[in-house]
């Protein structure tokens, strides 16, 4: 039985390379149960590398994951898969499917109990009903990112890892899902890793920010300490900060 952490993930000098490249450059941070971090960096920065190191779906080159207190690089890592999620608006659900389809055949793959009650309380909570008989291929964009948002809700998560998570959403529906995703955070202790290119999310979401550049990190606090680093009054300006910096100057 792993030991009790308020760390609920831990990374440390975690790397993945290929071959000359270093897609994730030695990192290290922790993010705490109950709490909400961001996840920032331009294209190719190596977030989406550390997710998937984090989920388990790549082994990392060197260094160690722990999601509550599981080592993800061993087959330790399946005693805590079933308390995980991921969700992203980019990987498609099977698209013949309609929407209460795909969410009920993933309800029944986590194993959950009362599927049907789990099932109409997101579909409630995300207002989900007038396309939940619509096959996966034919909903909007907005529509994806929801959808991909319940299915990442069904298990009731611990741990949830978010890749732009309000995507395509128009700003109604895009402050409706924060609210929900702040709500959630702070009501089950979930431990939630961002990734996301919206600033003005990221500042309302997070306790606490990560900017990634050619896989290191480069700055990480609050926004307030990042401003006051960088000489900044917003996220947008630190990041363009980071990201056409040198990579010595951008180092913390």
């Amino acid at each position: 039985m792993p030991a009790f952490s308020d760390n609920a993930i831990s990374v440390s000098g975690l790397a993945k390379h290929y071959g000359e490249i270093r897609a994730v450059d030695g990192i290290d941070f922790t993010v705490q149960r109950g709490e909400v971090v961001g996840l920032l960096g331009g294209n190719g920065a190596g977030k989406t590398t550390t997710i998937s190191m984090i989920l388990g779906l790549l082994l990392p080159t060197s260094g160690r994951v722990t999601v509550l207190g599981h080592d993800m690089t061993t087959s330790d890592r399946y005693a805590v898969l079933p308390r995980m999620n991921f969700a992203s608006p980019y990987v498609n659900l099977p698209q013949r499917l309609t929407v209460y389809q795909n969410l009920k055949v993933y309800a029944l793959l986590y194993g959950l109990r009362n599927v049907d009650a789990c099932l109409k309380t997101l579909i409630d909570d995300l207002r989900l009903a007038p396309f939940l008989n619509t096959t996966a291929r034919r909903l909007s964009s907005g529509q994806k990112t929801r959808v991909a948002l319940a299915k990442a809700l069904l298990n009731r998560p611990d741990v949830l890892l978010l890749d732009e998570p309000t995507a395509s959403l128009d700003p109604d529906t895009g402050d409706f899902v924060r609210s929900y995703l702040e709500t959630y955070a702070q009501t089950s202790g979930c431990a939630v890793l961002l990734a996301s290119h919206n600033m003005q999310e990221v500042e309302r979401l997070c306790a606490r920010i990560l900017f990634m550049k050619r896989g290191r990190i480069h700055a990480a606090g609050t926004t307030d300490q990042l401003y006051a680093h960088f000489g900044r009054d917003s996220l947008e300006q630190v990041f363009l900060d980071v990201a056409r910096a040198p990579d010595e100057a951008a180092a913390q």
